[in-house]
């Protein structure tokens, strides 16, 4: 009987000791070390060995698998890579498993043998929101196993195109004595996973639990082994849902996929401009349109801000929707830069839609909405603003600009507000070009960079 020992693993970097430590002494990060039962390499075993070939006499790799989900696809690189491992993650409730599982219906349409596993549903479940979502096909194949060797004999026997395991934490080895969904399971389960796919050029989607503080579950190890890491997003009371990319080892991780949830699955939103965009008849102010740039794909975005007396000895500055760091800058640049009174102000800010924004190119757009609140002043409905803010109070070129321009007029917008050093190319008729050097001419020329005389008698 072989001995076993106990050793505590990082869930981060995977990092082993044979004492738990409050603090991984190679990643540094804390409360990370979990025990786990360890077993020895059994003796006489050896890797299998593999000779160096000339890279010249590989062959190309395989044309992509299209999921038959433009947004999926697009969020992939241009669909699906044979023999690639991509990793899914999402809150629960979500809509992963129901993602999948249109994709797989989508694939085994087009041709493809596909084969469903699940260790958390039962047969019946799965068929069940399978009929619901219109997604039963006849080259659909179901497993409900947890065991990994199982899961490998049908692979091999059947022989798919598509593999889909729901969930990774629910797959045990038997090799191993741990629970499922450990340190040492997952790594193996993985990276068995990443062989079977290897060997029988199969695309495998495997499912991953995500902690309460909205990251993978597992150690971080996991995240390096696959080949692509997406997360499916999207507020609990909202029925918008968004797919990005954390890694992708065959495309970009810029790119968005933006669905909607309905009675009958998800559905592609195939305008999410017209989405992200607030439609009212008349207009108010502390509103202002931006453009910003999700991978290759411009998107015309709300930003809606409220300004208000404070009765705190430092006032709130809180944002959905962008980073708070970003929000402290701009309303420090529009009291110094701009001269807007702000410090005895809580200022709230928010884009439409639930979308997260990244860009520098938003800075211009929020801090007109914030001006636009403060002195109560309504912007020009027609007018979209791109730019970055710099500390000096300067609004800097972004790129892309006739991208930005061909979607504000496609939307109907008559004015896109630039710094006057941005150079574009192609731009579309009908939309016009206002350039500004600095945030203080871009207030003075909509009129919002004086208070009304009944708010400077507030003051």
């Amino acid at each position: 009987m072989r001995a076993e020992r106990s050793v505590y693993i990082c869930d981060e970097c995977g990092e082993a000791s044979v004492q738990w430590l409050g603090r991984c002494p190679a990643c540094g990060s804390f409360g990370t070390m979990q025990k786990e039962r360890r077993e020895p390499r059994p003796a006489g075993a050896r890797a299998s060995g593999s000779a160096p070939v000339r890279m010249e006499a590989v062959e190309e790799e395989r044309p992509r698998l299209l999921t038959g989900i433009g947004e999926l696809d697009r969020v992939l690189g241009g669909g699906a890579v044979p023999g690639s491992l991509v990793l899914l993650g999402g809150e629960p409730g979500i809509g992963k498993s129901t993602l999948l599982l249109q994709a797989a219906s989508c694939l085994a349409g087009r041709g493809s043998r596909v084969m469903l596993v699940s260790g958390e549903e039962s047969a019946a479940q799965i068929t069940s929101r399978a009929r619901r979502t219109g997604a039963l096909g006849p080259d659909l194949f179901l497993l409900c196993e947890t065991d990994l060797s199982s899961l490998e004999s049908a692979a091999r026997e059947l022989v798919p195109q598509v593999m889909v395991v729901d969930s990774i934490q629910t797959m045990r080895s038997q090799e191993l004595d741990s629970p499922p969904g450990g340190v040492n399971q997952l790594r193996e389960c993985v990276s068995r996973m990443q062989v079977l796919a290897k060997e029988t050029d199969a695309v495998a989607f495997l499912v991953g639990h995500v902690t309460k503080e909205g990251v993978l579950a597992g150690p971080r190890l996991v995240e390096h082994m696959v080949d692509c890491v997406l997360y499916f997003e999207g507020e609990r009371f909202d029925s918008l849902r968004v797919l990005r990319a954390a890694k992708n080892r065959f495309g970009s991780v810029s790119e968005l996929g933006v669905f909607e949830m309905t009675d009958a699955g998800l559905r592609e939103v195939e305008d999410p401009s017209r989405l992200f965009l607030d439609a009212r008849e008349e207009p108010v102010a502390g509103t202002a349109v931006a453009v910003v740039m999700e991978g290759r794909r411009p998107l015309l975005v709300e930003v809606q801000a409220l300004v208000a007396p404070s009765r705190l000895p430092a006032p709130k500055r809180v944002s959905t929707g962008m980073d708070g760091r970003r929000l402290a800058i701009n309303v420090a640049v529009l009291e110094r830069k701009a001269k807007v009174a702000l410090a005895e102000r809580d200022v709230y800010l928010g884009v439409c839609g639930g979308l997260q924004v990244s860009e520098p190119a938003l800075d211009l757009a929020v801090c007109m909405a914030i001006a636009s609140s403060r002195y109560d002043r309504i912007l020009p409905p027609h007018a979209a603003f791109v730019g970055e803010v710099s500390l000096t109070g300067e609004v800097r070129p972004v790129s892309r600009i006739a991208e930005r321009a061909k979607e504000a007029a496609r939307l109907g917008f008559r004015s896109l507000v630039i710094s006057d050093r941005a150079r574009a190319h192609g731009l579309p008729g009908g939309i016009e070009m206002v350039g500004v050097s600095d945030l203080s001419q871009a207030l003075e020329t909509f009129g919002v960079s004086r208070p009304s005389a009944r708010q400077s008698a507030d003051r």
